[in-house]
């Protein structure tokens, strides 16, 4: 039997919501619904974010609504503070994900905080979730580079992530926001983090800006890291990361795991239909490197078996 590995989509909320074109929530719905049909079943769809900040995620409690209801799927919401946990809680999500990034500058500019200040939040929030029986995930922000102050040493996510371990965080997710790293990276900060806490613990979150995030992918799956992010058809950028581009598209993640003997159980070719509704909503060419291998085989007509 192979080994399964968890992929959690993040296409809906991380990739919608630096868009210039605001998609609608009955698109949204569609996409979620077909993201479930393709295998999908960890989605992080909202983030309950101020509108004025973010305003593709305004519709986040109505989107919550319309969410495929399936026992088998999970879904998790972001929340930058106190009051969106209260409302993530309200909402009725089981699991929610608290952000924390690795420098002063990128905290001011992502939650106007300093970083003590934003991890005394994540603190307080950790601790209203373990008393409310809400399961958590923290991402570590810019663990590999900040997009304002450059390099970010390893000592500083690893330093991170020990913290919100200590204050009751389930998971953590190392999270390279602005495609900055490399594998060697993901190597030196993940081993003793892996050594000290379990590699079953963390999550890894990718972007492809640079063109490295299947390798780094793969740096720590080899390393046993087994919960990924990615976004469908590579959608993202963070508004509060310069030069961030999109995520790791989830069918190349998919791929690049299937063909090395994981279990994503998520039907590439169900995925291009979540990929042609996005590229009709917001109005872009989307869609990894795998789809447009497929396309090209089909174009000259040659059976492609994944």
């Amino acid at each position: 039997m192979k080994e399964q590995v968890i992929i959690n989509e993040v296409g809906l909320r991380d990739g919608l919501q630096n868009q210039p074109i605001t998609v609608d929530t009955d698109t949204k719905a569609r996409m979620a619904q077909a993201l479930v049909d393709a295998g999908v079943r960890y989605l992080e769809p909202v983030s309950f974010v101020s509108p004025k900040a973010v305003p593709q995620m305004a519709d986040a409690a109505a989107l919550t609504t319309r969410l495929p209801d399936a026992a088998d799927v999970h879904y998790t919401a972001l929340v930058p503070n106190l009051k969106g946990y209260q409302l993530a809680r309200q909402a009725g999500y089981p699991t929610v994900a608290l952000v924390l990034s690795t420098t002063d500058t990128f905290n001011q500019r992502n939650l106007n905080m300093s970083l003590e200040q934003a991890a005394q939040s994540c603190e307080a929030i950790l601790a209203a979730a373990r008393a409310d029986g809400v399961a958590t995930r923290t991402y570590i922000s810019g663990a590999f580079a900040c997009p304002y102050d450059g390099p970010v040493p390893v000592s500083l996510p690893q330093g991170l992530a020990a913290r919100m371990f200590e204050a009751g965080s389930d998971a953590v997710a190392i999270a390279d926001t602005i495609g900055g790293g490399n594998p060697l990276q993901m190597k030196h900060i993940m081993t003793p983090l892996i050594r000290d806490f379990g590699a079953e613990r963390f999550y890894v979150h990718l972007h492809d800006t640079r063109g490295l995030a299947a390798a780094m992918a793969w740096q720590a799956a080899d390393l046993g890291v087994r919960r990924f992010d990615a976004s469908v058809g590579g959608l993202g950028g963070c508004p509060f990361a310069p030069g961030a581009t999109g995520n790791m598209a989830t069918e190349d993640l998919v791929y690049l795991l299937e063909s090395c003997g994981l279990d994503t159980g998520i039907d590439i070719q169900r995925l291009r239909e979540v990929v042609a509704i996005a590229r009709q909503a917001t109005d872009r060419p989307l869609g990894g490197r795998i789809l447009s291998w497929i396309e090209s085989q089909e174009t000259r007509g040659t059976t492609v078996c994944l």
